[in-house]
């Protein structure tokens, strides 16, 4: 969830500049180190460059509009099957009673579900979510006490 939060920060603030580490870390309240080993992940996946320099940072490798949230926890997570079985990993072999397991057609129409979601929710629809959600936050004033 994390790693999802620091790519909706990154796709709504990297359109006019790099995004620093920091600068994510502060808004989102996660650990420099923490989002360095989650952008690694994303960068490894091919949806986030880093740019060197002193006006560095990471952007979007692609548009946010082509990124879906299953590419986004496929790169963090791995698969995203809800159990460890054979016939929904396409695992060669399989556990000794596949061919006889009922329960497989349970999970496989759950990951069926699961893949569908994700593979059909995208970043930009998350950062519009987003900017909608703190356009209705009312404006809170901290008082000097």
């Amino acid at each position: 969830r994390y790693g999802l939060r620091a790519m909706v920060d990154l796709a709504d603030h990297c359109e006019k500049a790099p995004v620093s580490i920091s600068a994510i870390s502060a808004r989102q309240g996660l650990s420099v180190t923490y989002l360095e080993q989650l952008l690694a992940k994303l960068r490894k996946a091919g949806l986030v460059q880093s740019i060197r320099g002193a006006q560095g940072g990471y952007v979007l490798a692609k548009e946010a509009g082509v990124i879906s949230v299953g590419d986004i926890l496929r790169a963090l997570e791995g698969d995203l099957a809800p159990v460890n079985c054979s016939e929904l990993t396409g695992d060669e072999g399989g556990c000794s009673g596949s061919q006889f397991c009922v329960t497989k057609f349970v999970w496989q129409r759950i990951n069926n579900s699961i893949e569908d979601a994700v593979n059909n929710m995208w970043l930009s629809e998350l950062v519009e979510d987003s900017r909608r959600i703190e356009n209705d936050r009312p404006f809170v004033r901290e008082c000097d006490n």
